[in-house]
């Protein structure tokens, strides 16, 4: 059933609908994208909508529950040594780390991207991947087809896509019903992470550093952000809205990047932490930052 004939059975909803859809060309485009965002959201959540693209999604909310992760996102501080030494653990990647696997025999657990123009960049070495899952964000399918194997996420864009002065964000623990764009991939994996369950997340080649010299990526494919200047800014901001999420409720997130300028949470050094044989012991904290 589509989501149109069951929203014909809510006369009321049907109608309210149509003229907010009338008023399109009048109000703010940011307003519309909202109230349609959220109105969808209100189906899928209270169950009125059962056969939403995101249906996927409620079959691994709490599947990792208590567990620790990696989350590699794709810095110039990642290399090849670093991710060989996390074949044994559950890991999350994104973007361009499929540039290396010819490189390595090291697979993340899992693979996310959301932007159009990575996407677009990228889509024969997606279509290959072989991991356990893909997540998409859902912005990306109004541009292209994306087949049934992967994994669709709710990604609300805020007002990311209009000039604003002030930046902002916002954090979920339902994948299912929303994910808050915190201006990169990696953000949106931590929430995805939250929502499998997991306690303990470590980042890896979370740089926040865009240098002059177009050095952004761990493995270049001729992509460089045209906000590249105020991109570290951004995401530091949202990281810091992931870190009120997690000391209210009790999950751990640490920095064991090498280097970079993200300082938002406490510092790991990733060789004492898969080193630690100690489950209950705290990860060494670097002694020089």
């Amino acid at each position: 059933m589509t989501i149109k004939e069951v929203l014909k059975r809510y006369k009321f909803t049907y109608y309210f609908l149509k003229q907010i859809r009338k008023l399109q060309y009048f109000i703010n485009p940011y307003v519309i994208d909202t109230i349609s965002f959220n109105f969808n959201k209100f189906l899928r959540v209270k169950h009125i909508n059962r056969n939403s693209r995101y249906e996927k999604l409620r079959n691994i909310k709490n599947k990792h529950k208590g567990e620790r992760c990696f989350i590699v996102a794709t810095g110039p501080s990642l290399s090849i040594e670093d991710l060989e030494k996390l074949d044994n653990e559950v890991t999350f990647s994104m973007n361009s780390i499929c540039l290396a696997f010819d490189e390595t025999d090291w697979r993340p657990t899992y693979y996310g991207i959301q932007d159009i123009s990575v996407f677009n960049k990228l889509e024969k070495y997606i279509e290959k991947l072989d991991v356990e899952c893909t997540f998409i964000g859902d912005v990306i399918l109004n541009h292209k087809y994306i087949s049934d194997n992967h994994f669709i996420f709710p990604l609300n864009l805020l007002n990311h896509n209009m000039n604003h002065q002030k930046y902002n964000t916002k954090f979920s623990d339902d994948a299912f019903a929303v994910v808050y764009d915190g201006y990169s991939i990696t953000y949106s994996l931590i929430q995805i992470a939250v929502y499998m369950g997991f306690k303990e997340i470590y980042l890896l080649g979370a740089d926040c550093n865009y240098s002059s010299n177009m050095n952004h990526h761990f493995k270049e494919y001729g992509l460089v952000d045209p906000t590249f200047l105020s991109a570290g800014e951004k995401m530091i901001s949202a990281y810091k809205e992931a870190k009120k999420y997690a000391e209210r409720n009790h999950i751990k997130i640490y920095n064991a990047t090498r280097g970079g300028m993200l300082e938002v949470f406490r510092r790991v050094d990733l060789d004492a932490v898969l080193s630690e044989k100690n489950e209950n012991r705290q990860p060494l904290t670097m002694k020089t930052i």
